[in-house]
């Protein structure tokens, strides 16, 4: 067995183990959007710390949460077994208790919830309603009698929540409005975002299939689905840099492109694949690439920002 293969399904210890359960190429789903919503507001108004802090820590606890939520009922429906490939199957191969994982996963979901009262104490009852409702959509991506994750829909509704709704939210904590500005600036965000759930489900859709899911890249088939993961990636890079000529987004944009070195590992460790612990480097490759065009492109803002600044 390769080396590879025997670091993904051998039993682990300590530190290592929670972290892997916590499914880190995951995160880049809770931070990013954050980081971008501020970014782009911090034009129009100055910068608040805490609610910053506030809306990071909570968002990061969200998508840990639903994380735990899909281990659980991964676990309690058969789902996996101790040669899971990937992040998933760690009750089962490392021995953790199902019941503590469900615990842990509703004790950050009730830290998100504390987080969310106060934004709604500093500004209105709206940002904990929409927060609540993505708590609500990360729950049900696993949990509940119909699993978004198993329908085609897991895409389109982690992107519009996490690279959507949270984007919006942590613009308006700063800004305290929504322009169209951030509508526009967000949606590749969001594009990238549900890529990151097809590129979990181009990996998976054999046993996906053997468990009865009906996931997008199912549907599609392995040759369609991996071209779409491919033009969501195009159509980010290409729509963002739009915004330069008929939004008046800053040149600053085009530091992007600095990312797309790993948007193109990615699509091509998924051409002509079909093994599962072939594709885990393209897995690492899109997370790398949504992380580097989400902060980067936070980046450009705060340069242009910065660059305004220096010479009024």
């Amino acid at each position: 067995m390769a080396t590879y293969e025997k670091q993904v399904l051998e039993k682990e210890s300590g530190f290592k183990k929670w972290w892997r359960l916590l499914r880190p190429h995951t995160l880049v789903a809770s931070f990013v959007p954050v980081f971008l919503g501020t970014s782009v507001a911090m034009s129009y108004t100055n910068f608040h710390f805490l609610r910053f802090i506030v809306m990071l820590i909570a968002c990061f606890f969200i998508q840990t949460s639903a994380n735990l939520f899909n281990e659980y009922y991964d676990y309690k429906k058969g789902h996996d077994d101790e040669h899971s490939v990937g992040n998933g199957g760690a009750i089962v191969r490392n021995g953790m208790r199902p019941g503590f994982i469900l615990f842990l996963a509703i004790f950050l979901y009730i830290l998100s919830i504390l987080g969310g009262i106060y934004l709604s104490i500093e500004l209105n009852w709206y940002v904990g309603l929409l927060g609540a409702i993505c708590m609500l959509v990360g729950y049900l991506y696993t949990g509940g009698p119909y699993p978004i994750a198993y329908t085609p829909f897991g895409e389109i509704m982690a992107g519009f929540f996490m690279g959507g709704i949270i984007t919006f939210i942590s613009f308006y904590i700063q800004a305290e409005f929504i322009g169209k500005e951030i509508v526009y600036i967000s949606i590749p965000v969001m594009v990238l975002v549900g890529n990151l759930l097809l590129a979990n489900s181009l990996r998976d859709l054999v046993p996906d299939k053997k468990s009865g899911r009906l996931t997008l890249a199912i549907l599609l088939g392995r040759k369609a689905g991996t071209l779409l993961f491919g033009l969501a990636f195009l159509f980010a890079y290409v729509f963002e840099l739009s915004l330069i000529i008929w939004m008046d987004a800053p040149y600053w944009t085009l530091i992007i492109l600095l990312s797309a070195r790993e948007a193109i590992r990615a699509v091509r460790g998924y051409i002509g694949k079909s093994e599962p612990l072939s594709m885990m480097p393209a897995m690492k490759a899109t997370s790398k690439a949504i992380t580097f065009f989400g902060l980067l492109l936070a980046i450009a803002y705060l340069l242009s920002l910065l660059q305004k600044n220096l010479f009024m």
